[in-house]
This record gives C-alpha cells, structure tokens and sequence, in this order.
C-alpha cells in the first residue's frame, strides 16, 4: 500500500498539532494522515469493485420459471421439480462449493500458491467472471435447443435438468467471486473501514438490480422497434432469450478484459 509522500505527512502532522482554537480554524476541515490514507485505500479498490457489479447482474438476469415451465420437469415417474425451484441448484453449488474448498481444497491449493486462502482474492474474483461467461454460453446454447424443441411438430418435450449446468455454473461463479470480493476488501482497507468492506459487497449487489432494470428495459425498447417480437416477450417460444444470453456473455467478456486492466493497475499501484 502506497504511504503518503513525507512532505505531506510533515505537513499534516503540523496542522494535527496547532492550536485550533486561537487561530480560529475547525479541526474537522482538515484531515489528518489516518483519514488520507483511508481515503486512498478505498479509492484503489474501486474499479475492481465495480467489475463485480456485472456479475451479479448476470446471475439474476435469468428466466428459470419460464423455461423450465415449456420443459418436461419430472424427475420420476411420481416427482416433478417446481418451475420456480431451479434456482435452488445454483443456491446447492454456492454451498457445496464454499464448504469444499474451505475443508479440502484450501490446503492443497496453499502448498503450490503460497497464499493462505488459497488463491489470491483477485484470483479468485478473476476465476469467478471467466465461469459466469462460461455459464452464460451454456444458458444461450441450451435456450437454443429448447426452442428447436418448441418449434418441432414432435410431442417430444426437452428435460428441464439440462438446465442445471448453468445455474451450477453461475453458483460456482458467485462462490469464487463474492468471497474473492470480500477477502479483497478486508484485506486492502484499514481495519477501521471492516464496516465499508461489508458494505461495499452490499451496495453492488444493489447497484446490480438497477442495471439488469435498466439492461432489460434497453433490449425490450429496442428489439420491439418496427413491430418486431421482443427478445424478452412473455412467450418465450416468440422471443429470443438466447440473443439475450449471448449478449450477457459479450458483457461479460468486456468485463472481465477490464478487470484485467484493473488488476494490472491496481497491482503496480500496491507494489
């Protein structure tokens, strides 16, 4: 972590030590070398938590109800899973994979890394964007398959399990990246800042509920332009929600180039 240059911290501590009552200046108007470097910490870690904000976008920009209600759901002969319940597969991976490689993993992976957690929290954060683009293409390619489905005369209905994949893929990809995300912050930010480093994580899962808002309501306006089908129609046999993925996929590409530019820098910064 960057220090403050001497000639500023000499300064800083000059005015800390002034009398601020007899010269009539507020001691809250200037801050004091803790405050500056907190300041600084907090400013470096920005852009690469806003890479994350994309992330979980993604993972809640899909349609798993709507799908898998076009799917043939029935596990058994006796068995069929709610249409809303798909999302549980990815809530399963996020669980199993914490555990595992908390229990497992970490101490295998730490003899070759060196790292105590493993891999480094910006790794991990990496790791995590390059899966949600892998999960992302599978979304596109098995919406695909399902339309061709829904478009044949066949009475042959696709099984809503080849949906698992990418909820598990998506699950996989927030269990590295939301834990990357949080070691990061704790270890960049003072400890005087834990609060924000909670805080941080909080506000771009937020943040990302307005963006897909905003995500969706661009592609409905434009893809209805000359009285075309939406992509993102209710009748998801009219629409096209696999152009809708593959552009999620292309998001997250560009992202995670940007997140290769902000790890670079953020690296030199720190060294």
């Amino acid at each position: 972590m960057h220090k403050t240059p001497k000639l500023f911290f000499n300064k800083a501590c000059v005015l800390k030590d002034l009398n601020f009552d007899s010269s009539g200046l507020d001691r809250w108007s200037v801050s004091n070398v803790e405050k500056v470097e907190s300041l600084k910490s907090l400013i470096r870690v920005l852009p690469l938590w806003s890479t994350g904000i994309l992330l979980f976008t993604t993972i809640s920009q899909n349609f798993p109800t709507l799908q898998a209600k076009t799917m043939n759901r029935y596990v058994t002969s006796w068995f069929e899973i709610p249409a809303a319940s798909f999302t549980i597969f990815m809530v399963l991976t996020l669980t199993i994979w914490i555990a595992l490689y908390d229990c497992i993993l970490v101490p295998f992976i730490a003899k070759y890394t060196h790292e105590p957690r493993g891999f480094h929290p910006k790794t991990r954060m990496g790791i995590g964007l390059v899966i949600a683009i892998g999960g992302m293409m599978v979304s596109a390619i098995v919406e695909t398959k399902r339309r061709d489905f829904a478009d044949s005369n066949t009475t042959t209905v696709m099984s809503a399990m080849w949906l698992v994949p990418q909820y598990a893929l998506l699950g996989l990809a927030e269990g590295f990246n939301s834990i990357g995300q949080i070691e990061f912050y704790y270890s960049e930010l003072p400890k005087g800042m834990s609060s924000i480093a909670i805080a941080m994580f909080l506000v771009s899962n937020a943040i990302s509920g307005l963006v897909g808002s905003l995500l969706i309501n661009v592609v409905d306006a434009i893809t209805t332009k000359g009285g075309n089908i939406s992509w993102l129609s209710s009748d998801i046999n009219k629409g096209h929600l696999d152009y809708y993925y593959w552009l999620l996929c292309f998001l997250n590409l560009l992202n995670f180039f940007y997140y290769l530019v902000c790890y670079h820098v953020h690296r030199s910064s720190s060294s």
